[in-house]
């Protein structure tokens, strides 16, 4: 047997012995691995033997022994393959190179020039390590050598000494027990490869959008070997190159180093040259450099021709690696552009820059193969065009940490405990997940566990760690003598703090790499003593090595720049803000500043932290409070962040920034701040991250949404969401989520608390992983909904599914869509839904599945079939279920399935199985099962291919099935739907047996099973030929319990229509019937109209021959009364009502006058109609006149409508010669040339005609006629001329006939172009006319004219001018005028133009012989003229004064004179005036007023300033008038005096009766003095003082002074701050005011119990008529107790109770109370939120209350469900005048029940229904029965949702009805 090795191997063979152990054990944990790579070198046969060996340790040991025996070849081959596979620990690696027999260097290799020709692994002597052959040997074998090979060598040796001396650092640092150097430990890191694309994408975006715009999916990235980087195959000559990134300390660096040691070692063979540069010292060259110099001078020198060596190297170029490492440290700019002609050469000098891109382009060394390293930021252009490969380094992963953490505690007695610590600490084992964080705990945790400390405590952040290891560090190497760690970093203060000055001025600087001359020495040698700084050699071209210093990470340099700028004295806290640079680096446009800073802001997050201000303090040069100052400046920097709009990565960010500070508060502002709701796309989430987003999470105060999309992340991220507490709403959606993932999440649930929805969407998870997903969620109890969308599930088990659905008590919905279900599946499931005790809903619809749940737990019976069964009780089930199966392709061949599965469940409720593949014959299956299946509300067979038969099949099922409610169908739209009725007693309803009677008998019973619910049947838009409408009608015929039938768009002609209608007698419910669009002519018009006189239960025929035809009829209903004849006679159908109308409507159909004739001729064959609209028809003029001909015949017609149809001049007075055609007419209203409406009613004499003609453009020529036709009618009531073009012609021309007009009537003009010349003629004709008895003219934008006639000659006359712009000219002529009416009772002119002058001339002008006369002025010059002035101008008038008012803020100054005048005595007058005092003005005006004003009764004054002598005046010559009964000052100020004197003159008020000091802000002390003044008016009946500040003290004096008054009538209070006290005063005093009939206490502060004493005083008051109680919030118990008194208050005519918070209960009992007041007049409760209730019980009593003419409603809750009492009760009150229900709720239904009283209440003025929810159906409604209300003045809508358009339209019909305020 040949030995192991041969002899020149003998050496070795202790190597391989001693590497043995350690390597079985270190296999034993890999055996497949193993056994894998032995079939690369081995034989298949000679593993044949291994399938006995069960035990791991003994398989890796055969396999071994397999493996040296196959020869030192295959053991060699094997070696190098482990090595590059797996990660060894380092001192195995060592001892397994060693046993591989590396050779001597100086052997020459296999000769190839071809990469191809390379061997997968070298062998022989290729390998031998340059140490075992003697010098004088190597150098006689390299000087054979030709240079490129001599140069590779050279390179390979380098390379190896670098790695040697590594390892000599790890050995020796093993040798003492030391844990590896920061840069020696090396693990194999988990790399993802990825694709360039993605980048691509990214690169293409704005720099700004790069973070903020989300991206796509990538595919999924792929894990990879470091050999699988270099197995890509490109063409001949193409540069391949691959970019590696990662995070900050992933191992970026060390996986490089590794690679070139590799390569040394032969194990990527495909390479002759490799080369290796740091960017941090490409940032040290200035000057430009050819690619020969840069990989010379800055690598490695040739020894000898470099020309010829370079020269190799660019033709063996796809031989050549050249590896560029962290892009993202070089500090120039990368984006170059090369010069449009020619591109740069070997020989080119070039920038850095260029040199790199030239290489990645492949336009310098074309086909070389060039690795780059980067963090994860924004790469060159370039490099995202030419990327071949990308791949990320992940860092570790756990079973790498392990790895990692057995490693670094090799050989401690203590690893175990470490491994174990680290596993149970889930955020130490986050952290170590990056590698260079995981090398600092390690650091820290061999330190504590040195110490033999029993509670290890760790750090918890990563600052935290970083400041840990420094004081570790310092510890080692000075040792425990050196003191505690105050001492240790006090005494090395000066050194830290000028490494940190080094570090910030590095990243300042953008300066990664260190000179001797640029560190301190001092500095130097405390860093390089403690690991801090690494130093190596530095080449730059020109110049000899110089040494570099660097701090070992970048990291590590941040971690001191931050430092620096807490502790440093020289910079402040506006440095920190300046350098704290988050937000411009996260949300800027602009590049970002600080590239170098990616882990300093963590660093200065972490430094702000309170566990972190004592080592601070240790170091820092300032005081406390300045430091804390820095840390608070940090905090509120991160709080000002996260106001901002942040994408994912920067919420990550911010996160991590808030976890380092570990300040709660501020986690939980921060979360408030982002809304709770993180939703994060397209990011590379590590366990860290997670860590970090689950500490603001948890801190926050409520529950967030937590969403994923795209992201990857793996195990340790899932373990570390279960700690998450505060997330409600947790959503994944990425294609990596498989069954795997699925499992991993099932375990974190439970620890998510509050979770409440589960999203796991658009994943490859199949049914093996939905079920176990499924039961982990059922243990989450409080879990509501469950998402599983785009999934692979495909065939779940849906019965395992549904039981543990049914556990979840509160689980609402689970969506199982887009997982491409089968049709059995779907099946299955409907079946296990139904059969669920909580499930409510299934939703399916092509791939959308959603299933919705009650929460009622509860398991229903599987099934319930009723056939055959005897009677039982039914059971009515607690749950309803919707069940929804659309487009899921069901045949007739399932039908019977679905039936089954339908019959199953006794709780349905609506169930959809529209858009499948039924047909006639599988629709038929089910509706014959129909009486078997208990669906509540709907059933949906939409779309599936029905024919007529299957329609046929629907409409059967109306009396085959006596749950049916409505049918509703159309075969051109493919819609069949039948819905129920939801009365539960038809759920469990026997089948029907086949009669066995006689026909007759079959009849009676058919009648008798009829339901009582109304059934319809819409069969709409199906176009039916003539067979297909036998059939149809034939089934019709069979439904007669049918009430609204709709056949519109059916094509039916005028044949069809006549054959439908022989079907009526049949329907005998038929309460609607529709036949729009059914392409009728003309004859059928006539045929329809004929109907109304044959079928007298016709209620409504509306017709339309448009572009819409529209037929729709109306019936009234019907009742049937039990017969005792046979059965087919014992129901007779009779009218509810002996005398109901019939209504016809015709629109939109044009008829010539013959057309006319025979309308009306049929018409007027209807004995039952009462009313005719026409509308769009366009009759002419012979047309309208044969039409309204017809009237006299039409003996029942009340209302005939004509609209939109143009009436000519001549057609108008066709209209008005109407009323001498029918006296029946009692109005007459035509308006807009286009619209008329003639009111009939019974033909009375006694009732009175109005005629209205507006908008009509008559003009003179025909208002000879008009007048000839007005004085032919002898009962006119009104004539509106409005809005016409008479002018002052027409109006001359109207005049002349106005003596000929018969009766008594009002005359309207307004409108009508009338100028100042038409006014004053007709004020000359009103002046001499006997019969004029008023006019009323005004000439502004209002335009009215109107004059008042009487049937005999009446002196008494009123004239009213507004507005007529009257100039000198008109008024001179004016008072002519008026000196001839001497019967004028009252003349009124308001802003004429008249001055003060002619006011005067009108004075004078104005008498009469005997009697009252009123004269009123209003001009703006009256609240410019004085009291004295204007007491000068009274004086003027004609006629002894018994009125004088002025009110300054009307402008208003009125007089009342009496004739003949009565003179006093001057004598006495100037006696009592003492006018010999000279202070008195002239006596001669004094005594004209006295004289003028001896008969004054009123004197009313508002608004003025009384001055001394206006005021004295009044107080000492007016006030002590004998005959002034009523006085009013209100709104006015006396000064300087005020009131006292007014006061004081009151006392000589001996007739007074009625007193007004309203607004006059009496005090409480006022009140007193007027106290005085009360008790000397013994004549007093009316006090009014309302919008004072009496007060309670006030109210008290005054109630003691009324007490007395017994004949005191009205009491008015209101606004004047009364409270209880006040109010018990007054209560006391009303008990003995029997003769009160008015009281005001309104907009007072009392409360409920003072309101109760007041209302049970009011009941003494047996008079009292009006009582006003608004606003005092006197609230139920008030409203209760007054509802005790209201019986005991019998002449009550006016209540106003509005805003006094009265509530339900109060309201209903006022309701109730009020049916006894029954001489109420006007009751207004607005604005008190009464309810229903209480207007239900108001509704009650108001047909009692006889007198009624105003309710006030305004905001009192009124709804659609008191709408119909409240309407049957308005009804009834026939002398409502005004209504007004603004502010309230009512709907369309309001509406139209309002609508259906407005007929009856024939008093009715006003209705307001302003601001409540009325639409288009209920404003329509409202428009169509005002047409039948003619009494009606307007109908206030505004601010309800009624459409502009259908508003306008309205207005334009009736404009009553107002839609806007403008």
């Amino acid at each position: 047997m040949q030995p192991l090795f041969q002899s020149e191997d003998l050496d070795l063979a202790a190597a391989v012995a001693s590497a043995r152990p350690q390597l079985v054990e270190f296999l034993s944990r890999r055996p497949d691995w193993l056994l894998a790579a032995s079939r690369r070198f081995l034989p298949g046969e000679a593993l044949g033997g291994l399938d006995g060996i069960t035990h791991h340790t003994g398989k890796v040991s055969a396999l071994l022994d397999l493996l040296e025996k196959a020869g030192p070849a295959t053991w060699k081959s094997f070696v190098q393959y482990l090595c590059m596979e797996l990660d060894l620990p380092l001192d195995l690696e060592i001892l397994l190179i060693s046993s591989a027999g590396e050779g001597n260097l100086s052997q020459k290799p296999e000769a190839c020039t071809e990469a191809s020709a390379w061997p997968t692994v070298p062998k022989g002597p290729a390998r031998r390590r340059h140490g075992s052959a003697s010098g004088s040997d190597k150098d006689a074998k390299q000087q054979r050598l030709d240079p490129p090979t001599q140069y590779r060598h050279l390179l390979i040796d380098s390379i190896r000494q670098r790695a040697w001396s590594r390892r000599a650092a790890a050995a020796a640092a093993q040798e003492h027990r030391q844990p590896l150097p920061f840069n020696q430990a090396f693990v194999n890191l988990v790399i993802q490869q990825s694709r360039a694309s993605r980048l691509r994408e990214r690169a293409e975006k704005p720099r700004e959008d790069a973070a903020a715009a989300p991206e796509a999916e990538e595919c999924v990235d792929t894990a990879v070997q470091v050999s699988d980087l270099f197995c890509s195959v490109v063409p001949s000559g193409t540069t391949r190159v691959i970019c590696l990134f990662g995070k900050p300390g992933t191992g970026k660096t060390m996986l490089m180093r590794r690679i070139c040691q590799k390569w040394a070692e032969g194990v990527l063979p495909q390479f002759l040259f490799t080369f290796l540069f740091e960017f941090r010292q490409l940032n040290l060259l200035k000057r430009k450099l050819t690619l020969k110099e840069l990989l010379f001078e800055l690598f490695l020198q040739p020894a000898h021709s470099p020309d010829e060596v370079f020269q190799h190297l660019l033709q063996n170029a796809c031989c050549t690696l050249l590896i560029f490492d962290g892009l993202d440290e070089f500090a120039g700019d990368m984006d170059v552009l090369f010069p449009s002609k020619g591109g740069p050469t070997p020989t080119s000098r070039l920038s850095i820059p260029q040199l790199f891109a030239g290489l990645c382009h492949g336009k310098l060394l074309p086909g070389c193969t060039v690795l780059v390293t980067s963090r994860p930021q924004r790469l060159p252009d370039f490099l995202l065009t030419t990327v071949d490969l990308l791949a990320e380094i992940g860092g570790f992963d756990q079973e790498k940490v392990e790895e990692y953490v057995s490693h670094y505690f090799h050989q401690r007695p203590f690893k175990e405990q470490a491994i174990t610590h680290l596993k149970n600490n889930s955020k130490l084992l986050s952290m170590c997940l990056i590698p260079a964080l995981c090398y600092v705990v390690c650091v820290c945790l061999d330190y504590l566990l040195c110490k033999h400390q029993v509670n290890v405590e760790l750090p918890q952040t990563t600052t935290q760690f970083y400041i840990k290891m420094l004081l570790i560090f310092i510890s080692k190497q000075q040792g425990e003598r050196a003191g505690g760690e105050e001492t240790q970093l006090s005494c090395n203060k000066q050194a830290i703090l000028g490494l940190c000055e080094l570090a910030l001025k590095g990243l300042e600087e953008r300066k990664l790499v260190f000179y001797v001359g640029d560190i301190p020495e001092h500095v130097k040698e405390f860093a390089s003593l403690h690991g801090l700084l690494t130093v190596f050699e530095v080449k730059t071209c020109g110049s000899g090595p110089e040494a570099g210093y660097a701090f070992v990470h970048l990291s590590l340099q941040e971690f001191f720049a931050a430092l620096c700028l807490m502790v440093s004295k020289r910079l402040g806290k506006n440095d920190l803000k300046k350098k704290f640079c988050l937000k411009s680096k996260w949300t800027s446009k602009n590049e970002a500043k600080t590239e170098f800073m990616e882990s300093f802001h963590i660093f200065l997050s972490g430094l702000s932290s309170k566990e972190c201000r004592t080592f601070l303090m240790l170091l820092a040069e300032q005081d406390e409070t300045r430091l804390q100052e820095k840390q608070d400046t940090i905090l509120q920097s991160l709080k000002k962040l996260a106001a901002t709009h942040l994408t994912g990565p920067k919420v990550i960010e911010l996160c991590h920034c808030t976890f380092e500070t570990q300040e709660l508060r501020v986690a939980q502002h921060i979360g408030s701040l982002l809304n709770f709701k993180f939703e994060l796309k397209n990011l590379r989430l590590t366990p860290l991250d997670v860590a970090a987003l689950a500490f603001v999470l948890n801190a926050g105060q409520g529950l967030a949404h937590l969403g994923f999309a795209g992201c990857l992340m793996d195990r340790g991220c899932l373990e570390v969401l279960a700690g998450c507490k505060n997330v409600e709403h947790l959503s994944f959606r990425s294609r990596r989520c498989g069954n795997d993932f699925a499992a991993a999440l099932s375990k974190s649930l439970q620890g998510m608390e509050s979770l409440k929805k589960l999203e796991l969407t658009g994943g490859s998870i199949t049914a093996e992983g939905m079920t176990n997903l499924v039961q982990a969620s059922s243990q989450c109890f409080q879990l509501q909904e469950i998402n599983l969308r785009d999934n692979r599930i495909r065939q779940p088990d849906v019965k395992r599914l549904m039981d543990l659905f049914s556990r979840m008590g509160q689980l609402r919905r689970v969506d199982l869509s887009n997982n491409n279900l089968s049709l059995n599946a779907v099946l299955t499931l409907a079946k296990e839904v139904l059969s669920c005790g909580n499930a409510a809903e299934l939703h399916i619809r092509k791939d959308t599945v959603v299933i919705h749940f009650s929460g009622l737990l509860g398991k229903v019976p599987s099934s319930l079939d009723l056939k055959g069964e005897e009677k039982k009780e039914h059971v009515t089930p607690v749950r309803l279920v919707k069940l929804c199966l659309q487009d899921c392709s069901l045949s007739s061949q399932q039908a019977k399935e679905v039936v089954g599965i339908l019959q199953s469940c006794p709780c349905l409720s609506e169930v959809d199985l529209s858009g499948n593949k039924l047909g006639d014959e599988g629709c038929s299956c089910l509706l014959e099962n129909l009486p078997w299946i208990s669906v509540s509300k709907q059933l949906d067979l939409s779309g599936n291919c029905l024919s007529v038969d299957g329609i046929c099949s629907l409409l059967k099922s109306v009396k085959t099935c006596q749950k049916v409610m409505e049918i509703q169908a159309s075969l051109l739209h493919e819609t069949a739907v039948l819905r129920f009725t939801e009365d539960r007693e038809f759920a469990a309803l026997p089948p029907r047996e086949e009669p066995v009677f006689s026909t007759d008998d079959q009849q009676c019973g058919e009648e008798s099973q009829t339901p009582a619910t109304p059934q319809k049947i819409r069969l709409t838009d199906s176009c039916f030929q003539a067979g297909d409408l036998q059939k149809l009608c034939a089934t019709l015929k069979e439904c007669s319990s049918v009430s609204e039938l709709d056949l519109s768009n059916n094509h039916l002609g005028d044949e069809g229509l006549v054959q439908l209608f022989q079907l009526l007698p049949h329907m005998k419910l038929l309460s609607s019937l529709k036949l729009d669009d059914n392409q009728i002519s003309l004859n059928s018009v006539f045929f329809l109209a004929q109907t109304l006189s044959t079928q007298e239960h016709i209620k409504t025929m509306n017709l339309s021959l448009g572009q819409t035809q529209v037929v729709h009829l109306t019936f009234w209903e019907r009742t049937r009364v039990r017969g005792t004849s046979r059965c087919w006679r014992s129901f007779l159908v009779h009218p509810k009502h002996e005398a109901r109308g019939q209504c016809f409507r015709l629109r939109d159909c044009r008829m010539g006058p013959e057309d006319v004739t025979r309308l009306c001729q049929i018409l007027a064959q209807c004995p039952q109609l009462t009313e005719i609209h026409l509308s769009g028809n366009a009759l002419s003029d012979q047309s309208m006149e044969r039409l309204l001909s017809f009237l006299p015949n039409l003996c029942h017609l009340t209302l005939l409508s004509i609209r939109k149809n143009t009436f000519s001049p001549r057609g108008t007075v066709f209209l008005l010669n109407s009323i001498k055609l029918c006296e029946r007419i009692r109005v007459l209203q035509v308006w807009s040339s286009e619209n008329a409406k003639l009111y009939l009613g019974a033909n009375w004499r006694s009732q009175k005609t109005s005629c209205r003609l507006t908008d009509c453009a008559l003009g003179p020529g025909q208002v000879g006629e008009l007048c000839r036709a007005l004085e032919q009618h002898g009962w006119l009531a009104e004539v509106d001329l409005s809005g016409n073009e008479l002018g002052d012609e027409g109006l001359r021309c109207l005049l002349d006939h106005l003596h000929r007009l018969p009766g008594a009537c009002s005359l309207n003009l307004s409108h009508n172009r009338v100028s100042q010349d038409g006014v004053l003629h007709l004020i000359n004709a009103f002046a001499t006319s006997g019969k004029t008895t008023e006019l009323q003219v005004s000439l502004c934008s209002k335009a009215t004219l109107i004059i008042k006639l009487t049937n005999r000659d009446d002196p008494r006359k009123i004239l009213r001018l507004a507005e007529c712009n009257f100039q000198p000219e008109h008024l001179e002529k004016l008072c002519m005028l008026l000196e001839k009416c001497t019967g004028l009772a009252e003349y009124r002119s308001s802003n004429n133009n008249m001055t003060v002058q002619a006011a005067e001339r009108l004075l004078h002008s104005l008498r009469k012989t005997l009697g009252p006369l009123k004269i009123s002025i209003q001009e703006p010059w009256v609240c410019k003229e004085s009291v004295t002035k204007l007491l000068e101008l009274a004086v003027q008038a004609c006629g002894s004064i018994t009125e004088i008012m002025i009110c300054k803020h009307k402008t208003l100054f009125q007089l009342a004179v009496r004739f003949p005048p009565c003179l006093e005595k001057v004598e006495s007058v100037a006696g009592r005036l003492n006018l010999h005092k000279p202070e008195i003005r002239t006596a001669g005006f004094y005594q004209r007023v006295h004289e003028k004003c001896a008969q004054l009764q009123e004197l009313r004054w508002s608004d003025l300033d009384l001055h001394k002598d206006e005021a004295e005046m009044l107080v000492k010559i007016l006030l002590p008038l004998p005959e002034l009964k009523k006085f009013g000052l209100t709104s006015s100020r006396i000064v300087p005096t005020g009131v006292d004197d007014l006061i004081t003159g009151l006392q000589n008020c001996q007739a007074i009766e009625e007193l007004n000091l309203g607004h006059m802000k009496l005090s409480s002390a006022a009140i007193a003095k007027l106290v005085l003044g009360l008790c000397e008016m013994p004549s007093l009946k009316r006090l009014i003082l309302n919008h004072n500040s009496i007060g309670d003290d006030g109210c008290s004096r005054l109630a003691e002074a009324l007490r007395v008054k017994h004949h005191m009538e009205e009491i008015n209070l209101s606004h004047n701050r009364i409270g209880d006290p006040g109010l018990l005063s007054l209560a006391a005093a009303l008990l003995e005011m029997h003769n009160l009939k008015r009281m005001d206490l309104s907009g007072n502060n009392p409360s409920p119990a003072g309101g109760e004493k007041l209302v049970e005083a009011l009941a003494y008051c047996k008079h009292i008529e009006e009582l006003v109680l608004s606003r005092n919030a006197f609230g139920d118990r008030t409203a209760v107790k007054l509802a005790l008194c209201l019986p005991h208050t019998t002449n009550l005519k006016v209540l106003h109770l509005q805003n006094n918070n009265i509530g339900p209960a109060g309201g209903l009992e006022l309701a109730r109370a009020l049916a006894t007041c029954v001489l109420l007049e006007e009751v207004s409760l607005s604005e008190n939120d009464l309810g229903e209730g209480s207007v239900c019980a108001l509704a009650e009593g108001l047909p009692g209350l006889g007198r009624l003419h105003k309710l006030d409603l305004k905001l009192c809750g009124v709804t659609d469900g008191a709408s119909r009492r409240l309407s049957h009760a308005l009804r009834q009150c026939l002398a409502l005048e005004e209504i007004i229900l603004s502010w309230n709720a009512l709907g369309d239904g309001g509406a139209q029940e309002l609508a259906s009283a407005l007929p009856g209440m024939e008093q009715l003025k006003v209705l307001d229904l302003e601001k409540n929810h009325i639409g288009a159906c209920g404003a329509t409604e409202l428009a169509e029965e005002l047409t039948r209300c003619p009494q009606i003045h307007f109908i206030r809508l505004w601010d309800n949702p009624v459409p502009k358009a259908l508003a306008e339209d309205l207005t334009s019909q009736d404009p009553r009805l107002c839609f806007s305020f403008y």
